[in-house]
């Protein structure tokens, strides 16, 4: 009865324990990010070294900022949105459902032509004439309607005079990753895609690139706000600060963004 007692005793001590790491765990505050597409791997960074530097949680969702925001006016419970332009921070502060004050430009993002290793263009060489030769079949980018990259991808064809001549080829990825993922599946042959994409190791290691001229297309400022219903609003606020003033500006900086004023 003895052995039987303390060998109940120590599984009941455990039990506490276990119970008790797993509160600790749970207790730490988690916060919840719509993110951008274009910064699916600068993002993905940013967050590790946050939550090792505070040790809080950070969960991130990529997608089209456009759809952000209707996901967010439908009740989506998210804390942070970093989008890939200014338009739809500002239009969810309007609306009332992201606070003011926290509208920050973090980044300026830039455009690219991005080919496959295997293809045959030279794009340095061709710039944005490599849209028409012989072996593009297929043009990725993202969709306008809600990518702001899609915009100026679009800009960027038609201040070129390409637009009319290459539309009919256009394949419309859902968000800029999607657009990525159609040229180096083969899916298309030629894209216009991020500098941020491109400059990221996965890419880097399977295509080249040709920067986009600034003046081919209207800037892309990036903002993020704070979400009115968020319940962790200070925290969002810390993630913030970590990008103006910590070491998410140079994860920024080493995707190929230009850092804003207000982030430098």
């Amino acid at each position: 009865m003895r052995r039987i007692g303390v060998l109940g005793l120590f599984v009941f001590i455990c039990v506490i324990i276990a119970f008790s790491s797993n509160g600790a765990a749970s207790s730490s505050p988690t916060l919840a990010v719509a993110a951008a597409s274009d910064l699916q791997f600068a993002m993905g960074e940013i967050a590790s070294a946050f939550e090792k530097s505070t040790g809080s949680r950070v969960k991130v969702s990529f997608g089209a900022s456009g759809s952000f925001v209707a996901q967010i006016t439908a009740g989506a419970p998210f804390d942070l949105f970093f989008s890939a332009d200014e338009s739809y921070p500002k239009r969810l502060i309007e609306t009332g459902l992201a606070i003011p004050e926290s509208f920050f430009r973090y980044a300026t993002g830039r455009l690219v032509l991005w080919v496959p290793n295997g293809s045959p263009i030279d794009v340095a060489k061709e710039e944005m004439q490599a849209l028409l030769h012989p072996s593009v079949r297929k043009v990725a980018i993202a969709n306008p309607a809600h990518a702001p990259y899609g915009k100026a991808a679009v800009s960027a064809l038609q201040s070129s005079g390409l637009y009319e001549r290459v539309q009919s080829r256009l394949v419309l990825g859902e968000n800029i990753s999607q657009a990525a993922q159609f040229v180096q599946s083969g899916n298309a042959d030629i894209g216009l895609l991020s500098l941020s994409h491109a400059s990221a190791a996965p890419m880097k290691e399977k295509g080249r690139f040709w920067l986009v001229p600034v003046d081919a297309y209207p800037p892309l400022h990036q903002a993020a706000v704070i979400l009115r219903r968020s319940r962790e609003a200070a925290l969002a606020q810390s993630l913030i600060d970590f990008i103006k003033e910590g070491e998410g500006k140079a994860i920024l900086e080493r995707y190929g963004f230009t850092l804003s004023s207000e982030a430098k």
